[in-house]
């Protein structure tokens, strides 16, 4: 069970509504998260910058890279809801996370991102030469920078004891 309330519509406040109607506008509904989150519009601002960062680096990544790179940091770790999250896109491509094939991008990507979970410090120097051969350092901080507010949402999700939204619960059986 959550710890804290969604934000309700009809008692929040104009920016608050606004931000709803934004959400609802782009992306056709508005999460447990995002609803947990608008108790704080500055919180909620901050981990919404997840959305520029995807665009930046799923431009040189691919799309699909990108949510492989997602579901391995969320998955190390361990948060249900973003994994689940991950898991129905993976799905829904007919993709099997633990039986796929993945490309030398995609695997270094996967490596890095359950290494920056498990210790951030002490990540192998051989993944950062493999990071090296398909990227530049910009694209390498791009790349950083989304991790670490994939990890925050994973731990906002994971502290707050965020619930599933209904159309996860489905997928939350495949995990």
């Amino acid at each position: 069970m959550a710890y804290l309330s969604k934000v309700e519509y009809e008692t929040a406040s104009a920016e608050v509504k606004q931000a709803i109607d934004e959400q609802i506008r782009d992306h056709g509904k508005i999460t447990n998260m995002k609803l947990t989150l608008l108790h704080s519009l500055p919180a909620y601002h901050a981990l919404m910058e997840w959305f520029p960062l995807e665009e930046t680096i799923e431009a040189f990544l691919g799309e699909r890279a990108v949510n492989f790179f997602c579901y391995a940091i969320s998955t190390e770790n361990d948060c249900l809801l973003c994994s689940v999250f991950f898991k129905k896109i993976l799905d829904e491509e007919g993709i099997d996370f633990s039986n796929f094939s993945f490309t030398p991008q995609e695997q270094v990507l996967i490596d890095y991102g359950r290494s920056i979970v498990a210790d951030a410090n002490n990540i192998d120097p051989a993944i950062f030469d493999r990071l090296k051969s398909f990227w530049n350092e910009e694209q390498i901080v791009a790349i950083t920078a989304f991790a670490t507010i994939m990890i925050a949402t994973n731990l906002i999700n994971k502290t707050l004891q965020i619930e599933l939204d209904d159309y996860l619960v489905p997928y939350s059986k495949r995990v």
